[in-house]
């Protein structure tokens, strides 16, 4: 069973590494209210009980307009976590699905969507935002950008805005997939369907299925791929090998 331990020790890890966090700091959590942003959420509120930088949080789930969502249960978790918690209306569906037609959504809805949460967290006082990328999405990511773009690249663990002065922190960048969906159903996370009607059909779900064949003929395969992210240093990883050297 996968313990708060043991994702605090993955997020902490992370958060020391790349100094994603700093004294005084108001956070927005990207929340999704799917299993990993309500990892993410639960994992920052309790690193920010004991963590010697004092930070705060703010909880933001982007509404993109589809029917009979509801963040009720969600809602309720974030004030069990003592979290503010918003929910920022959008028309994004509209415009995907309905102006824009788009037959592969997911790129322009990923855009409007962040654009969306970006602007509640500076308007809710936050100066940083937290995604729920983990290390599975990193290899994902990689292997994406190789087949479709042919290029070697991934998101990095710490970006600045330039245009909206944030910083976009991914504090769960160590923890496994298959740990966090083990934690989040053993805490019964209150998980909320992703109503778009491209979930589960898109590329970076073939990706997920190829590496989850590769992994089976090549053990920690997924592990292999994100260790070279952080060995070649590209889009600011770190090697943990130097960073051993330098202490």
């Amino acid at each position: 069973m996968i313990t708060a331990k043991r994702i605090l020790s993955h997020l902490r890890r992370a958060v020391d590494t790349y100094g994603m966090i700093g004294e005084g700091d108001k956070i927005a959590v990207g929340l999704s209210a799917g299993k990993d942003s309500l990892t993410l959420l639960y994992g920052l509120s309790k690193l920010r009980s004991f963590y010697p930088k004092r930070f705060d949080l703010a909880a933001v789930t982007v509404d993109c307009g589809f029917d009979n969502v509801d963040f009720s249960g969600v809602a309720e978790f974030c004030q069990s976590l003592g979290v503010e918690y918003h929910i920022a209306k959008s028309n994004i569906k509209k415009v995907v699905f309905e102006l824009r037609g788009e037959k592969n959504p997911c790129a322009l809805c990923s855009k409007l969507r962040h654009g969306a949460l970006n602007k509640a967290a500076k308007s809710f006082g936050c100066n940083k935002v937290a995604l729920a990328h983990h290390l599975d999405d990193s290899a994902e990511t990689i292997m994406l950008n190789l087949i479709y773009e042919s290029r070697f690249g991934s998101f990095s663990p710490v970006t600045y805005l330039d245009r909206s002065g944030l910083v976009l922190i991914r504090p769960l960048l160590y923890a496994p997939e298959k740990e966090i969906r083990s934690f989040a159903k053993n805490q019964n996370l209150p998980v909320v369907k992703n109503p778009c009607p491209a979930d589960k059909n898109t590329k970076r779900e073939e990706v997920k299925a190829l590496l989850s064949e590769l992994s089976k003929k090549y053990k920690n395969f997924k592990y292999r791929i994100f260790a070279a992210i952080e060995k070649s240093e590209i889009d600011g990883y770190i090697d943990p090998e130097k960073r051993k050297q330098k202490r």
